[in-house]
């Protein structure tokens, strides 16, 4: 048992000296030396990306409302009612109340009231645009005036629709007529008044002036006659009283001729002066406003009996064509408030960016975003700009910007899937449009003059005493912790070690 244990204590020494504790070897490891850390040169793309997320929805949603103020009775749902996802365009009859369609025409500015013949307005240049828009000839499509050719128009778009255009009150067309007599009859009577006007400031026609000449012309020939004979009788006269009595009598002639003479002429410049033209201009003014006063009722007369449009007929959406999101109104119900709510009918992606952000986007970038089934999609930036209390997607916040972009055509069931949705979107603001060599950013240096450098691991080098060399670079885009370069003195290739650290 002694010689047991002595080499049990033997062996246990013996082994003792050459066992030793993790703990231990830690304790006596030594550091190792010191080495590169390194990176091989990748070839890849680089990509600087503004990522979003947008809420994907029609655009533009607004209420549909009727104006029923002119019907006379219940705006009662009669006819039409369309479905939801249905497209307006131009020409389309959003609804139909008691009996009478409700036309679907391009303009910005709502129907507040009837237009009838001889209305001005910019509601008039609207509805003479929008009919010059759907192709039907409205004259002077700039002018704000409704003429008889915008009624025309009118009913030519009435014809279109498939309705009849509205009627004129019973007597409209007797109206119409009488007013045209009765402009007639002032027309004449303003003509006669102002040749009255015209003989009162002229003086008497030619034929009075020539006929008063003629008689002045006769009375100066009896004077020259009576002249003669006195001149013959006193050349006779010899003391004979019988030859002095017809002196006398010549004598009595002459001063008889020469007076009816003066009278004559006084006669006549008295006839030809010209008269007093007030009580004519009187009579013209009168027949002026008789003539004003029948255009007037003939204006109002033709309101009455030519095609007009009524203000609950008309409904005028910009941005056409427009989906149906959600139809308000039942047939055979009462029309009160919003009949319908309408959007754009294209699918849009609406998001918001901080305004740094923003600076980096301009209209026409393209976009790509992820479709719930996994795929990647396109989509193109449509309007950037600053976000304002009602439509900001962030509550308004301060520093928003509001992103829209449009996706490229999407299938039906693409757009079933996506409205409603939320998707990340992602924008390249800056692109090295494909592969390039590039390194990450830690592999750069300095040199002297300021240039870029990296330094490459020489090939073929003992890994424990590697070799190095200076390669000086252009640098590129700089994405992800990476940077594009271009090799401006020496080479560099994929796969090329570089110096990162030591």
């Amino acid at each position: 048992m002694a010689a047991v244990a002595i080499f049990s204590l033997v062996g246990g020494l013996l082994i003792g000296s050459f066992v030793i504790s993790p703990g231990q070897a830690a304790l006596d490891a030594q550091a190792p030396s010191a080495g590169l850390i390194t990176v091989p040169v990748e070839l890849r793309e680089l990509s600087n990306d503004v990522t979003i997320r947008a809420d994907v929805g029609y655009a533009d949603s607004v209420d549909v409302k009727v104006e029923t103020g002119d019907l006379g009775g219940p705006a009662v749902v009669t006819g039409r009612v369309p479905d939801v996802g249905e497209t307006l365009i131009p020409l389309s009859v959003a609804l139909e109340v008691a009996g009478r369609p409700l036309i679907v025409l391009p303009g910005e500015l709502p129907a507040y009231r009837t237009l009838r013949m001889g209305d001005t307005g910019p509601d008039v240049v609207q509805l003479k645009q929008a009919l010059g828009a759907v192709g039907i000839r409205v004259g002077n499509s700039s002018s704000d005036v409704f003429d008889s050719a915008t009624a025309v128009a009118l009913r030519a778009m009435y014809d279109l629709v498939g309705y009849e255009a509205p009627s004129p009150p019973e007597g409209a067309e007797g109206s119409v007529s009488a007013a045209q007599d009765a402009l007639r009859q002032a027309e004449l009577g303003v003509a006669a008044a102002e040749r009255a006007v015209t003989d009162a400031v002229s003086g008497p026609s030619a034929a009075v002036r020539l006929q008063w000449d003629n008689s002045v012309a006769s009375a100066k020939r009896t004077v020259t006659a009576a002249q003669s004979a006195l001149a013959a009788a006193e050349a006779l006269l010899s003391g004979d009283s019988d030859k002095a009595e017809k002196v006398l009598v010549a004598r009595n002639d002459l001063a008889d001729a020469s007076e009816a003479l003066a009278l004559t002429e006084a006669q006549r410049s008295e006839a030809l002066a010209p008269g007093d033209a007030t009580d004519a201009r009187v009579s013209l003014e009168s027949a002026r406003r008789a003539l004003t006063d029948a255009r007037a009722q003939l204006v109002d007369a033709q309101r009455g009996a030519l095609t007009f449009m009524p203000a609950g007929e008309v409904l005028y959406l910009q941005g056409l064509p427009r989906r149906v999101d959600e139809v308000l109104a039942e047939r055979g119900t009462i029309v009160q408030g919003a009949a319908m709510r309408v959007s754009g009918a294209e699918i849009e992606l609406g998001g918001s960016v901080a305004e740094v952000d923003a600076q980096l986007l301009k209209v026409g970038d393209t976009a790509s975003f992820e479709l719930p089934d996994g795929g990647v999609h396109t989509a193109t930036v449509v309007s950037v700009g600053p976000a304002t209390s009602a439509d900001s997607l962030d509550g308004g916040g301060s520093g928003r910007w509001t992103i829209v972009l449009t996706p490229a055509a999407l299938t039906s069931e693409q757009i079933n899937i996506l409205r409603g949705q939320n998707v990340r979107v992602r924008i390249p603001v800056g692109s090295t449009n494909g592969a390039v060599l590039a390194v990450p950013l830690a592999a750069l240096t300095a040199g002297p003059g300021g240039e870029s450098r990296v330094e490459v691991v020489v090939p073929g080098a003992r890994e424990e005493e590697p070799v190095t060399r200076l390669v000086v670079v252009e640098t590129g885009l700089a994405a992800e912790g990476y940077v594009e370069i271009t090799a401006v003195e020496g080479e560099l290739g994929e796969g090329v070690l570089v110096v990162v650290g030591r």
